[in-house]
């Protein structure tokens, strides 16, 4: 196969692994229903953590950031580093729009690290360090997103991946239109911190 067609196939493939939707499962596995059903109605950990179980909401987040790794690993593995961006855009894409949720989804958070971890993995050490801190700071789970997600395309301009720096980019843009909600309780002070939501 050319390089285009391993991408196009990456990006699809990406797009159904990245498209499950692990929280809902999750949620219903662990017996606390239907996860869009409370707090944001969002299918991400932070919203499964309202659940009250932190194992739910761990084996979330680990699986939805697994989810973008394993599309990156195994692209990479047969197509190049070129498939794995698409593969790593797809898995993102089908998380904030997953076919299977009639092209709802979550806010991509997890399954960007777990991308930006997999292409690059000090850039991702340095996005999810980036969370760390401003999550430690401000207590603010969307807060600690947008800045990480925002700072990655930055990080890999500064240390010479100029061309990975346009698909983070583009996924920042998402995550900043899916935090719209966010962005505008940050703006009046009503943005929930960390035990609070």
């Amino acid at each position: 196969m050319t390089e285009l067609w391993w991408s196009i196939a990456a990006l699809l493939g990406g797009y159904l692994l990245g498209a499950v939707p692990f929280g809902l499962l999750v949620a219903r596995a662990f017996g606390l229903g239907d996860v869009r059903a409370i707090g944001s109605g969002n299918i991400g950990a932070t919203n499964v953590l309202r659940t009250g179980s932190k194992a739910a909401a761990a084996l979330t987040l680990g699986l939805d950031a697994g989810k973008g790794a394993a599309a990156v690993v195994i692209a990479q593995a047969l197509g190049g580093e070129i498939a794995a961006m698409a593969a790593g855009f797809g898995a993102f894409l089908g998380h904030c729009y997953s076919v299977y949720l009639g092209f709802r989804g979550g806010k991509g958070v997890a399954t960007y690290l777990g991308t930006v971890l997999a292409l690059a993995f000090p850039l991702g050490a340095l996005a999810c360090a980036t969370w760390l801190v401003v999550a430690l700071v401000s207590r603010m789970s969307s807060l600690s997103a947008l800045v990480a997600a925002v700072t990655a395309p930055v990080w890999a301009l500064v240390f010479g991946h100029g061309v990975l720096a346009v698909p983070l980019a583009a996924m920042a843009a998402i995550i900043l239109l899916r935090h719209r909600p966010n962005i505008a309780r940050l703006l009046d002070g009503t943005e929930p911190r960390f035990g609070r939501q």
